[in-house]
């Protein structure tokens, strides 16, 4: 299919798909919007962009399938080694013993633009090896893709999607199938997928830890400060914000403070 995007065309597009999803498309991502465009219309089985312009905003799933193929979904098991020795060692110590202060033993996460749900599953598998007795978990993995959360809602993962993953949690946590590895139910049962756009408010509260990494970069400027002072609703007095490591709160208006340990930095909401 030969597909031309105007001028016109491309500033209807993005616009639109900021306004639904706060995901901004700038003149040097343009060919990636093109290309995801030309997808979607042959399938729709549309000729222009104009009548497939009509279509999105008028058919919610439709628009909901194309912020999917516009997002770029790649993750994997223990991505950024630095995070995860940041959240066994310094994180959840911490946590734990503030918890155990206000009586409350239950931490709860947030994975928010979680993907095919490797990383929830590394936290839930971290979590179960080093949580002290008495001590549960919960974890809500949220993505703005469909397809990708239906892959993290099975936890099956064939072989080459296993790399990096330490032999002991290999063996603890996956059972080995005919192509892959399966995660077993006493991991997935931690874990709650669900579709969420961070344009809105996800209605979550009191959360101990949010990990948001690679998502922000998605978004402009404004859009960037509206998600972060949402996660600060959404967290608790005492608790955590781990962005990517290219990501920085740098120049926004918000409360949480920057810290940096042996490990990796991240941010922190303090108010109890």
């Amino acid at each position: 299919m030969s597909l031309t995007m105007t001028d016109s065309d491309f500033e209807k597009m993005k616009s639109l798909i900021y306004e639904k999803s706060g995901i901004h498309f700038s003149e040097s991502n343009r060919p990636i919007l093109e290309s995801r465009l030309k997808e979607r219309l042959k399938i729709a089985n549309h000729d222009n962009i104009s009548d497939y312009y009509k279509l999105i905003t008028r058919d919610e799933e439709e628009m909901k399938i194309l912020l999917d193929s516009v997002t770029t979904n790649l993750t994997r098991f223990f991505r950024n080694t630095a995070h995860m020795q940041a959240f066994e060692y310094y994180i959840i110590p911490e946590i734990v013993e503030y918890k155990k202060k206000i009586r409350d033993n239950t931490i709860k996460i947030w994975s928010a633009g979680c993907s095919t749900g490797e990383e929830p599953y590394t936290l839930a598998m971290i979590l179960s090896e080093i949580l002290p007795s008495g001590f549960n978990f919960s974890i809500v993995a949220s993505d703005l893709s469909l397809k990708s959360l239906m892959t993290a809602k099975t936890g099956f993962y064939p072989d080459s999607r296993i790399t990096g993953v330490p032999d002991k949690y290999l063996a603890r946590y996956f059972e080995k199938t005919s192509g892959g590895y399966q995660i077993i139910d006493n991991i997935k049962k931690n874990i709650k997928f669900d579709y969420h756009n961070l344009k809105f408010d996800s209605g979550l509260k009191n959360l101990d830890i949010i990990f948001c990494r690679n998502v922000l970069i998605y978004f402009d400027d404004v859009a960037q400060e509206s998600v972060v002072n949402r996660f600060w609703s959404s967290l608790g007095g005492h608790a955590y914000l781990v962005i990517g490591h290219s990501e920085s709160l740098f120049g926004m208006k918000t409360n949480f403070k920057f810290h940096k340990t042996d490990w990796a930095t991240f941010y922190i909401k303090m108010t109890d």
